[in-house]
């Protein structure tokens, strides 16, 4: 190695990382993993710790929200949560991968499918059903993807597994393409929907594009891209981290005054005059106060997730 070669290198730049807390909604762009996504969030707000709440194909894009710092305690309740889809089947065309990135295994004229044919087929596929896993999904065997098989074209026996179908509706029909809005569970394979859905038309179909527009109580309302991030001031991005109740959105809120709220970051029960709920939001005496999850039975508030008392500051000073 010479001299030369040395001294075009640009020198490294050590980033100084800060302890972020709170919720980032992305806009997550076409081509880019959910975890390469995160990294790059991660990096542009040179956050200390972070993580996703359930991944997004490469495909598929829009609404990933993303937890920092104490934020990613509570990531589990968005990867529960109920998702909400704008699906674009392509009628007709079969491809290996179920969606657009596989080569085509068959061609049909679809021109004839009418909207009330289309309604009548998602109509079947609504309320629980049983999925079977596509070869061509991040699904584990052995440690390693699905996908990894099937591009050495080995199949693995799947189990089929029971997801629930809220609703499905037409948005939009063009020449060739349907776009559906679908509310469903988590581990729902929107591929798998949309060739069943083809093949109960008996032209076949697949995923065209695929977008996320909502999970739990979260919309893209407010959520942000990763461009838009990066044209920012350093100074303000940070700025974009909403608190991590964002997440609970759809629990029913509980304020408590300073000695319970006390008692309550301890991981102590006490008794509650409200009613018994799955899941509840609970705050202290201080307006940002978020101090953690809970559920409540037979009139007993018990903790799920918990804040420490520093991660509660830094929130309320945030």
């Amino acid at each position: 190695m010479t001299e030369a070669t040395v001294a075009a290198r640009p020198p490294r730049v050590r980033i100084q990382r800060r302890p972020l807390h709170g919720v980032l909604l992305l806009d997550k762009p076409l081509g880019l993993s959910s975890n390469d996504a995160l990294q790059k969030a991660k990096w542009l707000l040179r956050a200390e710790k972070a993580g996703h709440t359930g991944t997004l194909d490469p495909l598929a894009t829009g609404l990933l929200p993303l937890c920092f710092g104490a934020a990613t305690k509570f990531s589990q309740l968005s990867l529960d949560a109920d998702k909400r889809y704008l699906a674009t089947l392509a009628l007709g065309i079969r491809t290996t991968t179920g969606d657009a990135e596989g080569e085509v295994l068959e061609r049909l004229d679809a021109d004839h499918v009418t909207r009330e044919q289309i309604e009548a087929a998602s109509r079947a596929f609504v309320g629980e059903i049983d999925q079977m896993p596509p070869m061509y999904s991040a699904l584990k065997h052995e440690g390693k993807a699905l996908y990894e098989y099937a591009r050495q074209g080995i199949e693995i026996e799947r189990k089929s597994r029971r997801v629930t179908i809220h609703s499905i509706d037409i948005v939009a029909m063009q020449a060739g393409t349907v776009t559906l809005d679908v509310r469903c569970s988590k581990g729902t394979y929107i591929r798998t929907l949309a060739e069943d859905i083809g093949a109960a038309l008996g032209v076949g179909a697949s995923l065209a594009a695929l977008r996320r527009t909502g999970s739990g109580g979260l919309t893209l309302d407010g959520a942000v891209t990763l461009s838009a991030i990066e044209a920012m001031p350093d100074e303000q991005r940070a700025a974009l981290l909403t608190s991590p109740d964002r997440l609970l959105a759809d629990a029913p809120e509980l304020r408590l005054n300073m000695a319970d709220a006390t008692r309550f970051l301890s991981g102590l029960r006490r008794r509650v005059d409200v009613p018994d709920a799955e899941r509840v939001r609970v705050y202290g005496p201080e307006a940002k106060a978020f101090l953690g999850s809970a559920h409540i039975t037979s009139g007993e508030l018990i903790a799920d997730r918990l804040l420490t008392p520093p991660e509660v500051q830094a929130l309320i000073s945030a």
